[in-house]
Order: C-alpha cells, then sequence, then structure tokens
C-alpha cells in the first residue's frame, strides 16, 4: 500500500489482484456498491476483479467466478458470438452494446448488456454489464403478440373479402331468378310489389358486396397515400436521420438513380425501406470491414426496379431463403436484432402491389431487388 500526496489531500491506493492496476481507494466505493455489473477481465479470459452485484447476480462465490474461463459461464448459444466479440476486443476495438447471456450456478439463464473497454498496454478488459433480463422478455413477449395479431388480422381480412366476393354469386342468382317470374301471371298486386321489394333488396345488398370488395381491394393497395416519391430525397433524409451510425460505421454508398428518378408510392413506407436496408447492412457487416452500400434504380422491360446491395455477412440461402421476410427470425445472432426490419420492408412492399427477391452468399453480402407495381 502507497500514498500519494501529490494532490490536495491524501489518496490512499490499494493494488488490484494480481497486482494489476492499484485502485484509488476513493473509487472503490462505486466498484462495491454499484448496482451495475462491473468487472475487470485479463486477456486469459479470467475474471480479476468482479463487484458484489455480478457475484450476486450470477450465484457463484467470487473464488468460483474468478478460478474458471470467463467463456464457461456464457450460455452455450452465444459462446461463438461473444469468442469473436472478444478478439476484436484484443484488438483494442471497444465493445459497446453487446448483449448475450450467461448461466447462473441456479441454472437460470440471464441477459447481460455490455460496454467493454481494452487496455491494452495492462493487458486488461474493464467491463460494465447491465442485467436486461426483464426487457429481453418483453420484447419476446411484444414480438409474439404481433405475429398473432398479424395473423388474426390477415385471416380477418382473407374471411371478409372471402365472405363478401362469394355471397354476390347466390345474390346474381337470386335477382336472375326474379327476372324468370312472369309478372303477367301475377293477379295480386300485393305479390307484385313484394316482389319489386325483393328485387330492390337483392340489388341492394349486390351493390353493398361490390363496393365491400372494391374497398378492400383499394385498402390492400393503400392508393390513397400513393404520391410520386424520389429516390434522392427519400435517401437524404433517412442518412441524415442516421448519420452518426453511418459515420461511426464508416460506412460507404455507391449510389446511381438516373435510371428511375421518382416513383409513385407511399413515402413513409419507402422511407422505413431504406431505414431498413441500411441499418441491417450496418448492423451485419462483416468484421473489421467497412460497410459498402450500393443503391440504383432502373426501368428494366418496362419494369421499376430498385435494388440495393451490401458488402456484409450475407446469408445461406439454401437454408434460410424462405424464411428471410418472415416475422421474428434471427439469422446472425446478433444482439441487437429484433426479427422485424425484413418482415416490415417485405408488407411493405407487396401492400402497394410490388415483388421483392434476395440474392445473398455467406460472407459475400446481400442484393434486394423491388420491382414495383406498374
Amino acid at each position: 500500500m502507497e500514498t500519494n500526496s501529490d494532490m490536495i489531500g491524501t489518496k490512499v491506493l490499494i493494488p488490484y489482484p494480481n497486482e494489476a492496476k492499484p485502485m484509488n481507494l476513493q473509487l472503490a466505493p462505486f466498484f462495491n456498491l454499484s448496482k451495475d455489473c462491473l468487472c475487470i477481465a485479463n486477456y486469459e479470459g479470467y475474471f480479476v476483479d468482479i463487484n458484489p452485484a455480478l457475484v450476486s447476480l450470477l450465484g457463484y462465490s467470487e473464488a468460483e467466478l474468478k478460478s474458471r474461463l470467463i467463456s464457461e459461464f456464457i450460455y452455450e448459444g452465444d459462446k461463438e458470438r461473444t469468442a469473436e466479440r472478444r478478439k476484436r476486443l484484443k484488438d483494442n476495438i471497444a465493445l459497446v452494446d453487446f448483449e448475450n447471456r450467461y448461466v447462473c450456478k441456479s441454472g437460470e439463464i440471464v441477459w447481460l448488456h455490455w460496454t467493454s473497454i481494452p487496455v491494452p498496454e495492462e493487458q486488461l478488459i474493464y467491463a460494465i454489464a447491465k442485467d436486461i433480463t426483464h426487457k429481453k422478455e418483453l420484447e419476446n413477449e411484444r414480438i409474439s403478440h404481433l405475429s398473432k395479431l398479424t395473423q388474426s388480422n390477415e385471416k380477418l381480412k382473407q374471411l371478409n373479402y372471402t365472405t363478401s366476393h362469394d355471397l354476390r354469386s347466390p345474390v346474381n342468382n337470386l335477382i336472375s331468378m326474379i327476372d324468370l317470374i312472369d309478372n303477367g301471371k301475377i293477379d295480386d298486386d300485393d305479390t307484385k310489389e313484394i316482389l319489386n321489394f325483393i328485387r330492390l333488396s337483392a340489388e341492394g345488398l349486390k351493390t353493398s358486396l361490390d363496393t365491400y370488395v372494391d374497398t378492400f381491394k383499394q385498402s390492400d393497395a393503400h392508393s390513397e397515400n400513393l404520391e410520386e416519391v424520389f429516390f434522392k430525397t427519400t435517401l437524404e433524409k433517412v442518412q441524415s436521420t442516421i448519420r452518426t451510425l453511418i459515420k461511426k460505421s464508416g460506412t460507404k454508398f455507391h449510389i446511381d438513380f438516373s435510371g428511375l428518378e421518382s416513383v409513385a408510392f407511399n413515402a413513409a413506407y419507402l422511407e422505413s425501406i431504406c431505414l431498413n436496408f441500411i441499418t441491417n447492412s450496418i448492423k451485419y457487416a462483416q468484421p473489421k470491414v467497412s460497410p459498402v452500400i450500393s443503391i440504383s434504380t432502373a426501368v428494366r422491360d418496362g419494369k421499376k426496379t430498385f435494388t440495393f446491395s451490401d458488402n456484409g455477412l450475407g446469408f445461406d440461402m439454401e437454408k434460410v431463403g424462405h424464411l428471410i421476410f418472415n416475422l421474428n427470425q434471427r439469422f446472425h445472432g446478433n444482439e441487437d436484432s429484433k426479427g422485424v426490419g425484413l418482415y416490415l420492408v417485405y408488407n411493405h412492399v407487396v401492400a402497394l402491389g410490388g415483388t421483392i427477391t434476395v440474392d445473398s452468399k455467406v460472407n459475400q453480402g446481400t442484393t434486394f431487388t423491388i420491382t414495383f407495381k406498374d
């Protein structure tokens, strides 16, 4: 133990375990009393120091946590992903907003949100973690409800459409049968009036059903929200919204809208499509490779197209190609992934009568092609 009187007041310095680094005694309460989990790890993969909050959360004794590799406490499904990020830490790349699961001594699984800073000259990693298990449970519950609501909504919409469509046939038959009745053979005026009322009612019902079917079609097409949307303006707006993320990731863009400057579409939908595509490209970039995004438009064989490509992690199309646009699908184990982005993109496109295709290879990037409705 040593003292330092060069500054105002007296500060007592105590050594960290393994003599890694002395800790100012005035900072010790922050470490020991923090409700967040604080720890220091060495480059060999062991805890050097752990605060009581982490010990309490995981349920192991401090001695148990320090005697085993940190990887042994990590949930099996997150070990490979965590190891990859740990390599980047040892390359002096700070880890921010990383989430993984740990297995407590009781067997319970907890989600932790990490911020870790490497100090190469000391061969140490300083980290803080927050327990976000409850948040993850709420997210999963929300996505589950969203999936169920979406399925229920689609079933109800299809039922309404089918009912309105199919009822038109018997109504048309009823009108035809009334037309077959020879009023000249009916002497009773009251009967003639009743038959006329029946006909008017059937025709009214047919008109209502026709209106319902047309309304469903218009609703599906969102024609009332269509406007001339300019790609350049939309992209610049999205880029401005996430400028910090783009700058931090070092993302480069290659843009060519010369083939098609605008399209009749929903402005909010196109912004959402661009936002989801760009953030996904950044989120799923290859390690140590800056994202490169290419966006172009064209008219091919009379079809208006929008093409978005990146150089990211890509997909194994044989394994997951049929799942890419489904709700709640995650393919890279990314901690920020909610499995909603591409689902929204797909629904924005098809809701307006367009189509979307994807071509991808692992570690070679992904290309999405949107074909707009004529």
